[in-house]
């Protein structure tokens, strides 16, 4: 690099540092910033060159640590913003148990951060027991503090808090149990995130009072921007001296740990060349370290056209994507809250697990955070989490690790309608939902769930789609009872089965095609004749019913209005008359509600259950059903205001002599 060129990095970052007004000049600064030499150039064509390497495509699995000084109150995300909003439930706490926020603002809850209890060793024994093959660490959320040893913010952890190399530790205890290592980096949406902090209460003692972000000597912390801009965590009026700021950080990053995976919890910042400038950089650092093959995966929430890995919060392609991807969500909230379980739970194994199969399916890697409490231990819940997914893994690894997209990514009920950001709490998946993948020859049927009556039928299997001659379960070392049929291919559940919440199938065949499955949703009677309509199955029409599996619940759920309703398609293929049972929890009594199927109603009132995981049954009378084909049935609550809402688990129709 020129002296020319150190010189004016070193002015543009001593501006930006000192001031936030807009006196770097954009044109001489940004376009002189210093980048590795190499084949990358900062543009869409030179970029378009990259090849995602074939370690993230084989890995599958990584474990996220979101952990840092907001892990101090243990309230979950965004605390270093939302306790500077008047009246919100953070604002409500943080003045309960750390004072008023004119003089005690977050500034104050750094110190706090001590990890006294982090042991990265162990817990990086845990993630890799558990199937991660990768590990991810936030190197500085939004609020601003760098959790690595920072050259260019004096908010670091080296400086305060724990005063350790947080990134150098988990870096090392990644590299002992055979991780790759990745650093997520959140800042581009520090210059307006503490926006809230220029306040002051409005009313109450305190009105008038201005919050500590006012004070200029925290200044280089509390970025002042504006509030929160259109485009989510950059926008177009980003102050030069900001993205000045951003790119000496990250670059500084990069050529302390070149970490083998870089993500950004926004799209590519900025929408000019300073972000290309620092992608062209960290692809060609890490091209030199490995002999010139590039090994680098940069993850940001934007549509890559193979330039990155694109990355989804919180949820899922709804098919194959041409170019690798990454899911990126939470066993609960982004950072610990100690009241997670109250306010909505843990995923839990089964989703996690469902989760992981459909995206690999569709050519996709999940990126899952376990948050640590500030200490830097786990919960007994998350740790149940961790044990769950290690026991299935070890049985269906073979199944994810290594595999690529087969030519559909599965079939059954369940999918996603619409691919993009948090749509996972969308997805249901049942032991009818099958997702597909392929490696070395064989081809790999994943079933999301165990069949009431212990058979897998694969519709897109059939005969028609070519002659199978093997077929077999992973983690069960017997005979399997199959066969290929006209409808798909069958299988027959051990009585002995070798995994809990997926079961893995290996298939031999030739060069299979698969058969059109066209899934009507309806749900056929059992052999007993009966229809057993489950809340996963459910079709939700309105907005305020939830699908809710966790814990002990399975059922539909936070059902505040009267005018929302849920319905299924049952297909009969013969006439006649059942009884209606209804399945259900309910903390108060006194909801009204009818079912309603093939122009006859059946009205039941709720009793309490003691709890919103405690069910009971209740017998609503006798429908019959005279015309074969698919009738809708439907629940939905009586007109009422004072509608209770219940949490429907499942109707069941049984056949009367």
């Amino acid at each position: 690099m020129k002296t020319k060129n150190m010189l004016l990095t070193v002015l543009a970052f001593a501006a930006a540092t000192t001031s936030h007004a807009e006196d770097v000049k954009p044109a001489a600064t940004l376009n002189l910033l210093p980048i590795a030499d190499g084949p990358f150039k900062p543009d869409d064509e030179s970029l378009r060159q990259y090849k995602c390497p074939d370690w993230f495509r084989d890995a599958k699995l990584g474990i996220w640590a979101v952990w840092g000084p907001e892990s101090v109150p243990m309230q979950g995300d965004w605390y270093a913003r939302h306790l500077y909003e008047e009246g919100s439930r953070h604002n409500k706490y943080h003045v309960e148990h750390y004072g008023h926020p004119s003089t005690n603002g977050f500034k104050d809850i750094i110190p706090m951060w001590k990890a006294e209890k982090w042991e990265p060793e162990k817990l990086m024994a845990l993630y890799q027991k558990a199937g991660a093959k990768y590990f991810c660490m936030i190197a500085m959320h939004h609020d601003n503090f760098d959790c690595w040893n920072s050259k260019f913010n004096r908010w670091n952890a080296i400086n305060m808090g724990p005063h350790r190399d947080i990134a150098g530790e988990w870096q090392q205890a990644a590299a002992r149990n055979g991780l790759r290592f990745g650093m997520t980096e959140h800042l581009a949406a520090s210059w307006w995130f503490y926006s809230a902090n220029k306040g002051s209460d409005k009313s109450g003692p305190m009105a008038g009072v201005r919050y500590d972000g006012n004070d200029p000597k925290f200044a280089d912390l509390y970025w002042s921007g504006n509030e929160k801009p259109d485009f989510h965590y950059y926008g177009t009026n980003v102050p030069v001296a900001f993205k000045q700021t951003w790119f000496n950080r990250i670059k500084d990053l990069i050529d302390r740990y070149h970490p083998d995976l870089l993500y950004s919890d926004s799209p590519l910042p900025y929408p000019d060349e300073v972000g290309r400038q620092l992608l062209a950089h960290y692809y060609n650092d890490n091209a030199q370290r490995h002999g010139g093959k590039l090994e680098a995966i940069y993850n940001c929430k934007q549509d890559s056209q193979g330039r990155w890995v694109q990355d989804l919060e919180r949820g899922v392609m709804d098919g194959i994507s041409p170019f690798p991807w990454q899911t990126d969500t939470c066993v609960g909230g982004w950072y610990y809250d100690e009241k997670v379980l109250e306010r909505h739970g843990y995923k839990t194994p089964a989703q996690v697990i469902h989760m992981l199969c459909d995206i690999v399916s569709k050519n996709g890697n999940l990126l899952l955070n376990f948050p640590p409490r500030p200490d830097g231990t786990l919960d007994d819940d998350e740790l149940k989490i961790l044990d769950a997914m290690a026991a299935w893994m070890s049985v269906n690894g073979e199944a994810i690790y290594g595999t690529r997209p087969w030519k559909i990514f599965g079939e059954g009920p369940s999918k996603a309608q619409k691919g993009g950001h948090f749509n996972e709490g969308k997805l249901k998946y049942t032991a009818s939902d099958i997702r597909f993948t392929t490696k070395g020859g064989a081809l790999y049927a994943i079933a999301l769930g165990s069949p009431d009556d212990n058979q897998i039928v694969i519709r897109s299997l059939a005969t028609s789609a070519g002659k199978i001659t093997d077929v077999s379960l992973l983690g069960h070392f017997g005979k399997l009872d199959w066969q290929q049929t006209g409808d798909g291919l069958v299988v027959k559940m051990p009585a002995q089965k070798p995994c809990d919440l997926a079961f893995a199938f290996k298939i031999t065949a030739g060069d299979l095609q698969p058969v059109p499955v066209v899934y009507d949703g309806s749900i056929t009677p059992r052999a007993d004749g009966r229809f057993v309509l489950p809340a996963a199955d459910a079709t939700i029409h309105g907005d305020t019913p939830q699908y809710e599996h966790t814990g002990t619940k399975d059922h539909i759920g936070c059902w505040a209005r009267a005018d929302d309703f849920v319905s299924w398609n049952i297909k009969l293929t013969k006439p006649g008359t059942f009884a209606v049972e209804v399945t259900y929890s309910c903390a108060a009594p006194g909801s009204a509600f009818t079912i309603e199927a093939g122009n006859q109603t059946l009205t039941g009132k709720s009793a309490s259950t003691g709890s919103w995981e405690d069910y009971r049954t209740d017998n609503l009378g006798t429908i019959k059903l005279a015309q074969p084909g698919i009738i809708t049935l439907a629940v939905k609550p009586k007109p009422d205001p004072k509608w209770k809402v219940i949490g429907l688990k499942s109707v069941t129709l049984k056949p009367v002599e």
